[in-house]
């Protein structure tokens, strides 16, 4: 399943020493090298405005209810951890990034992200039409194969529009996205408690 960055913010941080939520995050730290959520931006009333930082690597699991972590001893300040604090002092946003073919064709730019909850690695940009093409074709989805650069000001593809969406209907590709809203469900199906002589009266 993948999760849209959207989605993420908002997302609870579950500590298993308070036995309950501290806050909640408020924005994800990407690395535009590696196109990875590297860590978050936490704010919460459990949050101290010094500390707020929680590197990706310091949650123990990801699922519907939110991010748990042992405790808020895992939240850092901005400068505490060096590949983070590199990360912070480019001011990279990828939402909002124009995308462009390798052909300087405009396609759009960005407005949401899908990553991979278990690394939160970025698979996916979803990307708004400009506004001569959004009425018939308001959005375009990316995968991160496509991408050959990215600037501080824009992502450039290999292809164009047209030639992306033709590759993704090949591969019969459908967007998966978490909903925030389902209940969770269990990670594994009920034991079959049935014995092979009541499979047989079957």
């Amino acid at each position: 399943m993948l999760v849209s960055a959207t989605h993420l913010v908002g997302t609870p941080i579950l500590s298993l020493q308070a036995s309950g939520p501290i806050g909640r995050v408020a924005s994800s730290i990407v690395d535009p090298d590696t196109l990875h959520v590297i860590a978050f931006r936490v704010e919460g009333p459990g949050v101290s405005p010094a500390t707020n930082i929680l590197d990706a690597s310091s949650i123990r699991e990801y699922s519907s209810l939110g991010m748990v972590i042992d405790s808020a001893d895992e939240l850092v300040a901005d400068d505490d951890i060096v590949k983070i604090s590199k990360i912070l002092a480019l001011h990279f946003d990828l939402i909002g990034l124009k995308v462009e073919s390798k052909k300087h064709s405009k396609l759009g730019h960005v407005i949401d992200y899908t990553v991979t909850p278990d690394d939160f690695s970025i698979l996916q940009l979803i990307v708004r039409r400009p506004l001569a093409r959004s009425l018939l074709d308001p959005q375009l989805t990316i995968h991160r194969r496509e991408i050959v650069e990215i600037t501080d000001y824009k992502v450039i593809v290999k292809d164009d529009a047209k030639t992306i969406k033709a590759r993704a209907e090949h591969e019969d590709f459908v967007p998966n996205f978490v909903n925030p809203f389902r209940k969770s469900e269990p990670d594994f199906a009920p034991a079959d408690t049935k014995t092979p002589a009541d499979k047989d009266t079957e």
